[in-house]
């Protein structure tokens, strides 16, 4: 059998769940290899909010300081790649880069986030994260009192207008197409003085990610300065559920309060368990998964 650098663990993703996870287990005097492909997905936004000590510093910025102070424990180790394929062996597992390096550890945690299926609307992607908008905790402030748009229909729609409405009263729900609100959802959101609009959308005017206009595909425009919605997603890796790991009916990875996965060994944190995208949420679930891989090893061993 071939020998390869082995680790107590290896992590897969190393933004903020993942550095956390890290430096719990550094702590702990464990074995670490941190994985990251350098490609977050807030890569784009430009502050980060509602994290106690880093509110309004880049996310580029707080990760820094994270992965920094990660690696002044000597047994975490920080590795740019992208992971391509994941083993079980008989008491441990194989991973395997596109680089065609492979390593080996005793348990695998997965931090590796999930990718968001963008709509196919010309001004769309380049606004995302900076003023088009998936979360009000993480940037409602910066933008209350404007004038604001949900994109979205349905259920979806009436909710998370009953939501923003928290923050703005100058409120449009942009439909894409035919309403599916219930006359009643409809009636409520009216009453609220909370528009709702039908026309198709061509594009997003914009000027260097910030939004200034919708434009309809009749030639007609909404001015609008910051636009919510919910897009859907992927999972990152597709080697937790090609290793077994139960998936949810949401497209989450199914953990135990104690981050651990349907499949020994194997833990998971960070965006890729929660639809609460939060770095807070990250780096609490990260922190919990270094904990708990660390007690069960520990007790595997005594």
């Amino acid at each position: 059998m071939e020998k390869y650098k082995h680790y107590d663990v290896i992590i897969i993703g190393g933004s903020y769940s993942g550095l956390a996870a890290g430096m719990a287990l550094g702590r702990a005097l464990k074995t670490v290899l941190i994985i990251d492909s350098n490609k977050p997905c807030n890569r784009q936004t430009p502050h980060s909010h509602n994290f106690l000590t880093q509110d309004g510093k880049k996310p580029s910025e707080i990760s820094n300081i994270a992965k920094t102070q990660v690696l002044k424990y000597g047994s975490v180790s920080f590795h740019s790649g992208i992971v391509e394929k994941g083993t079980k062996l008989h008491k441990s597992f194989k991973i395997e880069l596109e680089s065609k390096e492979i390593f080996t550890s005793d348990k695998l945690i997965f931090a590796s986030g999930i990718k968001d299926i963008l709509p196919n609307i010309d001004g769309f992607s380049e606004c995302w994260g900076i003023s088009v908008l998936h979360c009000p905790y993480c940037h409602g402030y910066e933008v209350k009192n404007q004038q604001t748009g949900i994109l979205g229909n349905g259920e979806y729609a009436f909710e998370f207008g009953k939501l923003i409405s928290n923050w703005t009263n100058d409120l449009t729900i942009f439909t894409n197409g035919a309403s599916t609100l219930t006359p009643e959802q409809t009636s409520k959101l009216q009453n609220r003085n909370i528009k709702i609009v039908e026309t198709e959308i061509e594009s997003i005017e914009h000027e260097k990610g910030y939004v200034e206009n919708i434009v309809f595909k009749n030639g007609e425009k909404a001015m609008v300065k910051a636009i919510y919605t919910r897009t859907p997603f992927e999972q990152n890796s597709k080697i937790p559920s090609e290793l077994g790991c139960e998936i949810t009916d949401e497209g989450y990875l199914k953990t135990d309060a104690t981050m651990k996965t349907s499949v020994d060994g194997v833990y998971a944190c960070g965006d890729l368990i929660s639809k609460i995208r939060t770095v807070a949420n990250a780096v609490s679930t990260g922190t919990t998964a270094g904990m708990m891989v660390n007690k069960e090893m520990i007790f595997e061993r005594f």
